[in-house]
């Protein structure tokens, strides 16, 4: 399972790096807070959710990302293993004073603040904009590849990483200067996000506040995923046939998303049926005509900035004639949200399935407040 998600990763990022600049996700600053939200089983939700016309947008209900802890306890030096390209590696980390967190969502980081190290981040990755870091230098570039001179100049005694950005042989060759770098497993799943919050929290030396991290966050899931069931449709034959597809007009990259991908989990935690995962889809394919016809979604997952990209709807449906002949082109019924929050399992993934179930099942009211 792990070399599985390991290679949808990296196939991910590769996407993101034929997706240029354009894939910067928009900052989770920029977005409204969406204040004195009820609980999800609380809300007024469609009667048929597959009968409703129209684009939504998910909006987290607050971006923030609260520390476990204040003042997490440490015992350094700490001896970890780093999931190296070579294999396994151990790996003794003596400083974690400046810290560089690295990946393609934004995990990484989001993961030490939430431990209570977020003052210890002297850099991050473009996809990182909870708030908090916006004053923090971003030494990932086009298409999320590593800055070498831009990491080496902030002189980080550690650097935090788990292979999806690269090139792997410039984040490797940070060790050649001293510096100490440590690949962790960051597989895009909620259990990945629980995974997470332990090996990020060895690499501190902190234990107990991983402990904290990933109880909080199997906590939180466990009760958001118990209200999106509550809410979604009992039967099979009603829930809402879903599709992950990545957009880049500008490059002119249309994919779909299978399983392993990190979308087959948030499918399935929303209540629908995975279309990628019923008809044998996994990594990132190629979006046809053809395979978009016979997957026929009844609803759309896609990236706000990617959304943008193409032209919303309009412009969507305009280059891809295929998407109108499936019912979720017809319906005109996608639903977006920032590019940085939506695959970003980790400290916030209970928040990404509360704004996305919103936006699916409430849609009327799914946006910000006034």
């Amino acid at each position: 399972m792990r070399s599985v998600r390991m290679l949808a990763l990296l196939a991910v990022s590769a996407l993101l790096v034929s997706g240029c600049a354009a894939s910067s996700a928009a900052s989770d600053t920029d977005a409204v807070t969406v204040a004195d939200r009820a609980p999800l089983d609380q809300i007024e939700v469609l009667d048929d959710p597959r009968a409703y016309v129209g684009e939504s947008t998910a909006v987290m209900a607050d971006a923030v990302v609260e520390p476990v802890m204040s003042d997490p306890a440490q015992s350094l030096p700490a001896t970890v293993v780093s999931h190296d390209r070579g294999g396994d590696v151990e790996v003794e980390v003596v400083d974690a004073s400046r810290v560089v967190a690295m990946d393609i969502a934004g995990s990484i980081a989001a993961t030490v603040w939430g431990l209570g190290f977020g003052d210890t981040l002297v850099g991050v990755d473009q996809t990182t904009t909870f708030p908090g870091t916006e004053h923090l230098p971003v030494v990932t570039g086009s298409g999320h590849t590593v800055n070498a001179e831009a990491v080496i100049d902030l002189r980080p005694t550690l650097v935090i990483t788990d292979g999806g950005i690269g090139p792997r042989d410039v984040v490797e060759q940070l060790r050649d200067v001293g510096i100490t770098v440590v690949f962790v497993e960051n597989e895009p799943s909620f259990e990945g996000a629980v995974h997470l919050a332990h090996e990020v929290a060895a690499v501190f030396g902190a234990p107990e506040a991983g402990d904290l991290l990933a109880d909080r966050v199997s906590a939180d899931l466990a009760v958001t995923l118990a209200q999106i069931e509550a809410i979604a449709p009992a039967e099979p034959g009603d829930r809402l046939r879903m599709l992950f597809l990545y957009l880049r007009g500008t490059a002119g990259v249309y994919y779909l998303f299978g399983e392993e991908s990190g979308a087959d989990e948030l499918i399935e935690g929303l209540g629908g049926i995975d279309v990628a995962g019923e008809l044998g889809w996994d990594g990132m394919k190629p979006m046809t005509d053809e395979a978009m016809i016979a997957a026929d979604p009844d609803l759309i997952l896609v990236m706000s900035h990617g959304f943008t990209s193409v032209g919303g709807v309009d412009g969507l449906l305009e280059d891809k004639p295929a998407i109108a002949l499936t019912t979720a082109g017809e319906h005109r019924r996608f639903v977006d949200m920032n590019d940085g929050q939506v695959l970003s399992f980790g400290p916030r993934s209970a928040l990404v399935l509360d704004a996305l179930a919103r936006a699916i099942y409430a849609p009327e009211s799914s946006g910000p407040t006034s």
